[in-house]
């Protein structure tokens, strides 16, 4: 066996230059740390006495909401109609009366007054057709001779019995002598058939044409 088999190994000495040179260096640097630190030192305190003297209040958690329940809209009833009974009146019976013979007798009931109706006094007369009896036309001499034709339209007034009050012309003949032929025999001898309003004869105006013809001499 060889001679280098059987070295012992040997162990590292610290340098002991190299441990001063490190301690050296970590003292400067303490040095030189408590020198910064040193003027902020009593800004450093009166901090801390402020954050020990600080009072700390907590803010307690807001009150827990309950959600109300949700709401159910039901339909609301329709109101059921109720009938309307109509009760109608019973009639009343006059009271009776007891006569001599013992039955029953109804007291006599008054005949319904029948309201009386005036006469049309002064009011105007209506327009109507009438019908008329007319008289013979009696055609004038002078036109006859003259060959004189037309028919006259003459508007009459009748009243209530039917007599003729009053005769104007409307639509001319052509000829005056017709004209006044025809309101004449009619004023004198024609009737009619009066007009009639609610029952009651009125006077009224009528339209009436007069025709005078030679043929129908």
């Amino acid at each position: 066996m060889s001679s280098a088999s059987l070295a012992v190994p040997r162990h590292a000495h610290p340098d002991a230059a190299r441990i001063a040179a490190l301690s050296a260096a970590i003292a400067v640097n303490l040095v030189a740390l408590l020198a910064v630190l040193r003027p902020m030192a009593p800004q450093l305190m009166q901090q801390m006495q402020h954050i020990s003297e600080m009072t700390i209040h907590w803010i307690p958690a807001p009150p827990k909401v309950e959600t109300p329940p949700d709401i159910e809209l039901k339909p609301v009833p329709k109101p059921v109609p109720v009938p309307r009974t109509h009760v109608q009146p019973k009639p009343v019976s006059p009271p009776a009366t007891t006569t001599d013979e013992g039955t029953l007798a109804a007291p006599p009931v008054p005949p319904a007054a029948t309201p009386a109706v005036e006469p049309n006094v002064g009011t105007a007369p209506i327009e109507a057709t009438l019908a008329y009896r007319a008289v013979p036309l009696k055609f004038p001499p002078a036109a006859l001779r003259a060959h004189m034709e037309g028919t006259v339209v003459l508007k009459v007034l009748v009243d209530e019995q039917g007599v003729p009050q009053e005769v104007t012309i409307e639509q001319s003949s052509g000829y005056a002598l017709l004209d006044r032929s025809a309101r004449d025999q009619v004023l004198r001898g024609w009737r009619f058939q009066p007009a009639t309003a609610g029952g009651q004869a009125v006077r009224a105006w009528a339209r009436v044409p007069v025709s005078f013809n030679v043929n129908q001499l």
